[in-house]
């Protein structure tokens, strides 16, 4: 099999498929990908361990930080306790919080990720504005964000706040 027609099939496994976690199986939150196909991951009651990403998926799927999985758990496995066995997409996300199978932990985390996504991509305005009203703020709200790095907040507001200081004393 060629690795387009491989691709192929694995993408549409992971985005057509609806998948329900079986009993031994269980849902993590990505937390961060420390390389050689393996990702940490936390369990809704806050246990941290890795999990490794089969060879089907590899250079086919990309996982990042925030990301839901389903694991399979490895008997064998000191560090490396699961396996990837399936890739959750908000579609995934949604219909097993409406079957309730979605942990309670999760649950803020999920609808957190999905308002973020909302809020960043806003949608166009029915009337385009008019550039002759002389407000051209420099508002970065519509821009795209990068959810793979942590966002620091506050000191964002705090170079701004020694920028307009400098500017008052110049």
């Amino acid at each position: 099999m060629s690795q387009a027609t491989k691709r192929k099939h694995v993408v549409k496994e992971v985005l057509g498929e609806h998948m329900v976690p079986s009993d031994q199986q269980q849902i993590v939150r990505v937390l961060r990908t420390p390389g050689n196909n393996l990702h940490e991951v936390e369990t809704a009651q806050g246990q941290r361990f890795l999990v490794s990403m089969p060879s089907k998926y590899r250079k086919n799927i990309w996982i990042k930080r925030g990301d839901f999985l389903i694991v399979d758990p490895i008997e064998e496995g000191e560090k490396v306790k699961a396996e990837i066995s399936f890739v959750l997409c908000k579609d995934h996300v949604r219909s097993l919080q409406k079957e309730g199978l979605w942990p309670e932990a999760f649950s803020e985390v999920a609808e957190k990720h999905n308002s973020r996504n909302r809020r960043t991509q806003p949608e166009l305005p029915a009337e385009p504005q008019s550039s002759g009203d002389g407000s051209s703020s420099e508002d970065d709200s519509d821009l795209f964000v990068n959810t793979n790095r942590r966002q620091d907040r506050e000191s964002e507001e705090e170079s701004e706040e020694e920028e307009s200081e400098e500017e008052a004393a110049a």
